[in-house]
């Protein structure tokens, strides 16, 4: 997680250990447990509503039902990597998959919004410590030519988990019940734990410090930031309830970046920031995941609770959509490499920005396919490009012994990025949250489109304009 992963034809490679027969096998295993942590992403957003309903919950819990995992996910995984270095990436995950599927029985077994959170918390927990030992494991198994079909397959599984989660909630929550979406990944952890240990050796754990307390204090404040921005539906932005809690996220996040300097062996080093390849990427990867959660969790909102759709019609109306986001990755992969970052980065933002002007007119009448469905098409394709735009800026414009820095960085906001979007657009679509009209929903697409066409309008500043050359360092989802 936080070191670059050698490329092929480098020494490194050619004092690998022996080929394990076992590591296509192995590769297929861990695939499906990171499979089931990028499926929990997106697969909770359809089965919303129906959740709202049977646990009585708030916008605010409704809210953190989303972000809760996400935060945990995203603020923890760097501290996840450290560990698996320093415990050995095998126990590493092996810990964080029990940990994740304990935590996906309770969630379903959740009979209050405490419990909910609880086990989402949980759940986010264990994906930081599994995510990153389960990326290591794959680049120090696979060596040379071999390591990028594995990356390749890698990166894959992320992008069809997102695709995937949309279409299995909608069936899962229409038929068996939302808790089923949690459940389903109880005899699939199982089975991934039991089978694991004997297609994954044991390797040496390595001596690292372990920076805990820079780990709380980005997770506590981003947590406060969160906070703070979904209690100002309520209480407005001038309200003691949203200043206090943005106060304290400023002062904790003050404090990180203390610790960090203090700290012999910093979880993230604040000095990759100086970088503009970094800086660009985290901006891009910040925000393109703000804004295509966002729009999964508005579309899905929207449609069952203004428009009465049914879980499983919700979910086959977002499949054109996570499609087309997996399109706009492929475009952006091939064109980033021609053309440059700037270029694919401006241009994916303002085809997401144009997307999104159609979703600004949303009402609770007339069609969705043709309303609503065309702007979400359009505005994802764009951030598919942005999605990869921002990865391949970060690791393929610097220096290949700063690649794990830069990666741990960029998958760091990532995750964060897809918490305070469905923060954001929850406070500003609070009154349509509640009354089930679309005077909010209007309100929160319109403040999507305009962060889309600033976000053009930074991009242009500060992407670099080079096109970025890849060195094989690792990179999450």
């Amino acid at each position: 997680m936080t070191r670059p992963a050698p490329s092929a034809g480098h020494a490194p490679d050619r004092h690998h250990p022996p080929v394990d027969p076992r590591r296509w096998a192995a590769l297929t295993v861990i695939c499906v447990a990171q499979f089931m942590l990028i499926l929990d992403v997106t697969v909770v957003n359809v089965a919303l509503p129906d959740m709202a309903s049977d646990l009585h919950l708030d916008r605010a819990a409704l809210t953190w039902t989303v972000t809760a995992y996400t935060l945990c996910f995203g603020g923890l995984m760097l501290l996840g990597g450290r560990l698996a270095d320093a415990l050995g990436a095998r126990r590493t995950l092996l810990a964080g998959l029990a940990l994740f599927t304990a935590a996906s029985l309770v969630t379903g077994l959740a009979d209050s919004a405490a419990m909910l959170l609880g086990g989402r918390i949980a759940q986010g927990v264990g994906a930081a410590l599994l995510s990153p030992a389960a990326l290591s494991i794959v680049t120090t198994t696979f060596h040379g030519a071999e390591r990028n079909k594995a990356l390749g397959v890698w990166a894959a599984v992320g992008g069809s988990g997102a695709a995937a989660g949309v279409l299995i909630g909608g069936a899962l929550t229409d038929g068996p019940g939302w808790q089923w979406v949690f459940y389903i990944n109880v005899p699939i952890g199982l089975a991934v734990l039991a089978v694991l240990p004997a297609l994954v050796p044991a390797r040496a754990p390595q001596p690292v410090r372990l920076d805990v307390p820079g780990a709380l204090l980005v997770t506590a404040g981003t947590g406060s930031l969160i906070y703070g921005l979904v209690k100002t539906g309520d209480a407005g932005w001038g309200g003691t309830a949203t200043l206090v809690p943005l106060a304290a996220a400023v002062v904790l996040y003050a404090g990180f970046g203390v610790a960090e300097r203090a700290s012999r062996a910093p979880l993230m080093d604040l000095r990759m920031f100086t970088r503009r390849p970094v800086l660009a990427g985290a901006f891009l990867m910040l925000v393109a995941t703000g804004l295509l959660i966002a729009y999964f969790f508005l579309g899905s909102v929207h449609l069952q609770h203004v428009r009465g759709f049914s879980p499983l019609k919700t979910g086959l109306l977002f499949l054109p959509v996570a499609v087309a986001t997996g399109v706009g990755a492929h475009l952006g992969s091939r064109l980033v490499g021609r053309v440059g970052s700037r270029a694919v980065a401006v241009t994916g933002m303002v085809i997401a920005a144009a997307g999104s002007v159609p979703l600004t007119r949303v009402s609770a009448a007339g069609s969705a396919y043709t309303g609503l469905l065309p702007g979400f098409v359009v505005a994802c394709l764009g951030l598919g490009a942005v999605f990869v735009t921002a990865t391949t800026t970060a690791l393929g414009m610097v220096d290949r012994h700063e690649a794990g820095l830069a990666s741990g960085v960029v998958n760091t906001f990532h995750e964060v990025g897809g918490s305070i979007g469905v923060a954001v657009v929850s406070t500003i679509a609070a009154s349509g949250i509640d009354s089930g009209s679309a005077g909010g929903f209007r309100d929160a697409f319109t403040a999507c489109t305009v962060a889309a066409a600033a976000s053009a309008a930074v991009s242009l500043g500060l992407v670099p304009r080079g096109r970025p050359q890849l060195t094989g360092g690792p990179h999450v989802h």
